[in-house]
């Protein structure tokens, strides 16, 4: 695919996803920006705002395959990853895979198992590839990770370890629809039908999973200048820098933003990365990467306040 392929293609799966999510339009775009950057995204909202059925409908129009773990506290890592059993006739051992042996994986509620088991997807979402008993396998191509929280209840959870986070390529924060929103919401599933939710079999699929690849090396080739990949780096390193934050973003994250910044570069049908780019990406990007001084959190303050501050500071480049 060119570059207006590749744009075209884009749109065409927005719309199919649009079909199922009413609204939330900035959403899509950086559940999009996850998919062609090859990162995973972390969806935090109260329940019942479509974070499940974003994921569905994301899997149902790229026809990739699709496994949803339901986090729990007994929830083991072999039950993500899959073991080996011994095979009696054979004298052999098998794999048995698990979940994470796909392209799209839904860890819904992942803050509901304990640290063990979250951190059985750490190599999967860095490396793709999952060693089991010493041997190592390859995950699906293209692979994502989609995990949701509920930022509310706390009561039997566990926050994911920073290290945890640093792996998952923005956050997302979803907000209730807006009145118009919720009012097609309702029209759309209670009008003539029980409430059962929004039929994700009647959508198509737009993309394969080696079109889905095609566009994530598309993603690549867009062009960033010295000038904003300078502007990138500086944003990221005066969060180290800034009294109100324990600790700032890691590398990790520079290369993060910049890729994040392309993605969404060819969702708006550019060919290359411009500093709106950098500032759109700079909160889904950074937020979850940084530590909160306690004398901020006692005045109320939360990291997003803080970087747009810093994102305010830190002169961009002319264009």
């Amino acid at each position: 695919m060119d570059f207006n392929q590749s744009h075209q293609k884009i749109l065409e799966l927005k719309e199919e996803l649009k079909k199922a999510v009413v609204g939330q339009e900035e959403v899509l775009d950086q559940v999009l920006v996850g998919l062609l950057s090859s990162g995973h995204v972390l969806l935090e909202g109260v329940p019942g705002l479509g974070k499940t059925l974003i994921v569905r409908a994301l899997a149902k129009t790229f026809g990739g395959e699709f496994s949803r773990v339901q986090f729990t506290p007994d929830l083991m890592p072999s039950d993500i990853l899959g073991h080996l059993f011994f095979d009696k006739n054979s004298s052999q051992f098998h794999l048995k895979k698990g979940p994470a042996f796909t392209n799209l994986l839904l860890a819904d509620e992942i803050n509901r198992s304990p640290a063990k088991t979250q951190a059985a997807l750490l190599e999967v979402m860095q490396e793709r590839q999952i060693t089991l008993e010493g041997k190592s396998y390859p995950s699906l191509r293209p692979f994502m990770v989609l995990a949701t929280q509920n930022p509310l209840e706390q009561e039997g959870t566990y926050a994911l370890p920073e290290a945890e986070l640093d792996r998952f390529l923005i956050k997302i924060n979803l907000s209730y629809p807006s009145l118009e929103e919720e009012l097609t919401i309702s029209k759309k599933l209670t009008q003539d039908r029980l409430l059962q939710g929004f039929a994700i079999e009647d959508l198509k699929q737009v993309l394969s999973p080696d079109e889905v690849i095609e566009l994530q090396n598309q993603t690549s080739l867009i062009k960033v200048d010295d000038q904003v990949l300078d502007y990138a780096i500086r944003l990221v390193r005066q969060t180290r820098e800034h009294p109100g934050l324990n600790y700032g973003a890691s590398v990790r994250a520079s290369l993060s933003l910049i890729q994040s910044a392309k993605a969404l570069a060819l969702i708006r049908g550019q060919a290359f990365v411009s500093p709106d780019e950098i500032k759109s990406m700079a909160l889904s990007v950074l937020s979850h990467r940084l530590g909160l001084s306690a004398e901020l959190e006692i005045e109320g303050l939360n990291v997003g306040d803080v970087l747009k501050e810093i994102i305010n500071q830190v002169e961009a480049p002319r264009q």
